[in-house]
């Protein structure tokens, strides 16, 4: 249970999309009661709601966890973007076990966002069928940071360019150059790479605190939709762990 809280208010930050924003922000009294996360030209995406109210109460633990790892739901339909499949698949078995231990705990609050609705098309699966995932051994090295940079916290879903056929993971990890429209304007995901247009200038501190306090080195503020206030509950060592990561990115120039 204690995993599953630090999961799922924590690092992995899924009230980022789940919770209902007002004009302060988070309404955390309606926390995890699901919004609409994105209404654009190709889809409007709606967080579903994961309170006991909602329509997960009826579905199993097993379900539940195959809607988080591998966006189908048990009438086989697909859960589209923004959700994380690329990264969510890689979610140890755990941990995705603790996630659902701990929603299952949530207080019920009534709310109905809608359905999303998709004008492009959706591919049959996000790949085959899963059986079994075992996460690294936690500790401050590059294969737990990647595994938390990753499955966990998505940073890379967000990091990386998309193509075609989703996120260039295979040729342009961490570089950058995702747009994200909001209230805020416009915000442009950073390079995560060791290249001079990335992170080869910052100190780890000055990393550390663009992650959990979204100020820059100069103070300046950073932009949503990073979860800032989710980042921020980490441990020091899950911290460190992807800071050691992110320094073992190929340097690649931003996204031209």
């Amino acid at each position: 249970m204690e995993r599953g809280e630090y999961l799922v208010r924590g690092i992995a930050g899924c009230g980022n999309c789940h919770t209902p924003m007002g004009p302060q922000g988070p309404m955390m009294e309606m926390e995890l009661a699901g919004r609409v996360v994105e209404d654009i030209e190709p889809f409007r995406a709606v967080a579903s709601n994961l309170t006991p109210a909602g329509r997960i109460a009826d579905w199993t633990d097993a379900e539940l966890a195959r809607a988080i790892r591998e966006g189908i739901r048990p009438d086989g339909s697909l859960i589209g973007p923004p959700m994380p499949f690329g990264s969510y698949r890689g979610l140890g078995d755990d941990d995705l076990m603790s996630m659902v231990m701990f929603l299952r705990t949530l207080p019920a609050v009534e709310n109905d966002p809608g359905p999303s609705e998709y004008r492009i098309p959706l591919p049959p699966a996000y790949g085959p069928p899963i059986q079994t995932v075992s996460a690294p051994v936690p500790g401050v090295t590059v294969e737990y940071g990647a595994y938390l940079a990753g499955p966990v916290a998505h940073c890379m879903e967000c990091h990386t360019p998309m193509g075609p056929q989703g996120s260039l993971y295979e040729t342009d990890l961490g570089r950058g150059g995702f747009e994200f429209h909001g209230p805020w304007g416009v915000s442009i995901s950073p390079n995560l790479t060791g290249h001079e247009d990335g992170l080869a200038g910052y100190t780890d501190a000055e990393i550390a605190a663009m992650i959990v306090d979204g100020v820059r080195p100069d103070g300046a503020p950073m932009l949503p939709p990073m979860p800032y206030g989710y980042l921020a509950q980490m441990t020091e060592e899950d911290l460190a762990a992807i800071i050691l990561y992110l320094r073992s990115l190929p340097a690649l120039p931003d996204a031209g």
